[in-house]
């Protein structure tokens, strides 16, 4: 008897696919994920280059090629990625943490983004924005679509501030980011740092916007004048899995 294999799909993979997730029947319902990326291969041939250089995420973390998964697991294939001091205890607290870290259709403000991190005993302040522009080598974006594995994406976000809070003892870190369509001149992405002092504020911000390209799902496709194209990771070899820059 066949177990399917229930795989979320985004940005490039489900353009390529027509569509966002693939049931894949399969006699084990035990596979590591290099085993099953194989049998996606095999069945899909056409896509093997994109597959091979995508992730598994398994329940909304990254594995390994060597990583045991289930079939029943959460599984997504992820192509290339692009982007007052804190209440102690209860809901507030909790409220709070989670404004911090969003993915949202919804315009972003970068007032409301800074003002999560800026308290009594940090000195400086540092925002980070981004925008669509409009020409890139030469070639007129007309906008930006942007795609997310939602809750995955929002665990990330909220790991790079745990990172940047132990790396930067005082520093805090408060990260949005947009889906769906962003025209010119709107703002992508907000990333607000606080820190008691100058030099780490500096250094946490570059770290912010660093480790969102490494390990964040968040996908933009741009639309051309004369055609479209999902972009990813552009500093070199997509390796989510490394623990940190």
């Amino acid at each position: 008897m066949s177990v399917n294999w229930n795989i979320q799909l985004f940005a490039g993979l489900s353009e390529r696919f027509g569509q966002s997730a693939i049931s894949l029947p399969l006699e084990k319902s035990t596979l590591t994920v290099l085993e099953l990326k194989q049998e996606l291969i095999s069945r899909y041939p056409a896509h093997a280059s994109l597959l091979a250089v995508s992730f598994m995420a398994c329940n909304q973390a990254y594995a390994v090629d060597e990583q045991t998964i289930q079939a029943e697991d959460e599984l997504a294939l992820l192509p290339p990625v692009s982007g007052g001091e804190e209440p102690s205890t209860g809901i507030a607290s909790a409220a709070l943490e989670q404004a911090k870290y969003v993915v949202t259709a919804d315009p972003l403000s970068v007032d409301a983004i800074t003002a999560l991190v800026i308290v009594p005993n940090n000195g400086a302040t540092l925002t980070f924005t981004g925008t669509t522009r409009e020409w890139t080598h030469g070639t007129r974006t007309v906008r930006l679509e942007y795609e997310a594995y939602v809750p995955m994406a929002v665990k990330s976000l909220k790991q790079i501030g745990t990172e940047i809070m132990e790396r930067w003892p005082g520093a805090l870190c408060a990260i949005a980011h947009r889906i769906g369509v962003v025209d010119i001149a709107e703002i992508s992405v907000v990333i607000a740092v606080s820190a008691p002092h100058r030099d780490d504020c500096y250094e946490a911000s570059r770290y912010a916007i660093e480790r969102l390209k490494q390990i964040v799902p968040i996908w933009k496709k741009e639309i051309w004048e004369d055609g479209s194209e999902w972009k990813g990771h552009q500093l070199g070899p997509w390796n989510p899995t490394t623990t940190q820059l």
